[in-house]
């Protein structure tokens, strides 16, 4: 089976417009998302789908492969889907270009949960730190079952709680590295919209929830940052001098 890491890379984000294209430490934000997918899988294996050709030019520039995309996505699952297209590939490890300090083992570590589970759709997630507010709307909280199975996902502090003592002691958060099949891609991309809970919370993951598919959650290392505002360069900047990778 092979399989390949497809990097979503959008010029005309709506926070943050050429987000893919930021330096961090002189080096393109998309370059160093692409590097350390090379470590996990090669360099081979490693693919940007953009609609935008100064992205693709910063990225063929630095040795990778691009696919472009049309301007009209939904979200970069949509996206993605229109590469997979034109892809030879069995899964395809969703890697957001916005997520620098990615660890090459957990990209392993979500495609190997895929291999091993090939119906379900394959997500990661870790345990918020004690310095990020799960009241943060830039965090999307995972709720599971007693079997990592998603139940719901949400930018609300989830879970709620009727009595203070039974709070929760620490979060789950999303980890932006998925794995799906190209026919996942494609029942995704066929469902046409975003369902009614994807837009409410932005989150495109729930449209599979609609789609009835089970969605598998893999702990992976926590400390994972994402650049989604201008503000988060800095400390993603500082992350990246003391990153052992």
């Amino acid at each position: 089976m092979r399989s390949v890491v497809l990097i979503p890379a959008r010029f005309s984000s709506s926070r943050y417009l050429g987000k893919p294209l930021v330096k961090l430490l002189g080096k393109s934000m998309i370059v160093w998302v692409a590097e350390l997918s090379e470590k996990a899988v090669g360099r081979e294996n490693v693919y940007v789908a953009t609609e935008d050709e100064r992205i693709a030019d910063v990225v063929k520039e630095a040795g990778f492969q691009t696919v472009m995309t049309s301007s009209d996505a939904l979200t970069g699952t949509d996206r993605l889907a229109e590469a997979a297209t034109q892809i030879d590939a069995d899964i395809f490890i969703n890697v957001q270009g916005d997520e620098p300090l990615v660890d090459p083992k957990d990209i392993l570590k979500i495609r190997d949960a895929k291999i091993n589970d090939i119906s379900s759709i394959i997500n990661g997630f870790s345990w918020l730190s004690e310095d990020e507010d799960p009241h943060s709307v830039n965090i999307p909280k995972v709720i599971m079952n007693e079997t990592n199975e998603l139940v719901y996902m949400s930018r609300a502090a989830l879970p709620g709680y009727k009595d203070p003592k039974n709070a929760p002691v620490k979060y789950k958060k999303q980890v932006s590295i998925y794995a799906f099949t190209k026919e996942d891609l494609s029942a995704f991309r066929e469902f046409g919209r975003k369902s009614e809970l994807e837009k409410s919370e932005d989150i495109e993951i729930l449209r599979f929830l609609e789609l009835g598919k089970k969605i598998k959650m893999i702990e992976t290392k926590p400390g994972s940052l994402a650049v989604d505002i201008p503000s988060d360069v800095s400390k993603v900047e500082n992350a990246l001098r003391n990153n052992p990778q």
